[in-house]
């Protein structure tokens, strides 16, 4: 599919229209993996990209890769702990 998108020229100063697409299709991928739209991998992909490349536009970006709150990470410490 093929989405066209209107950017005024004001914004494409010394930026190649190439580039800034690919950087469009980036920003998009990491927002809808950041809102759980998308999975890590499908985001990747969307952005064109592979999953460590993604994984480092995370890191750059202050994206979790692995959101696991600290309370059920405790949780489930004191429950394996409870089985030993």
């Amino acid at each position: 599919m093929e989405i066209t998108l209107e950017v005024p020229d004001q914004y494409l100063v010394d930026q190649d229209p190439a580039e800034l697409a690919r950087r469009i299709k980036l920003y998009a991928a990491l927002l809808m993996f950041q809102s759980e739209e998308l999975s890590a991998g499908a985001a990747a992909e969307l952005a064109e990209v592979d999953r460590f490349t993604f994984a480092a536009e995370c890191q750059k970006h202050g994206i979790p890769l692995v959101d696991y709150p600290a309370e059920d990470l405790r949780a489930e410490l004191a429950a394996l702990r409870n089985r030993a």
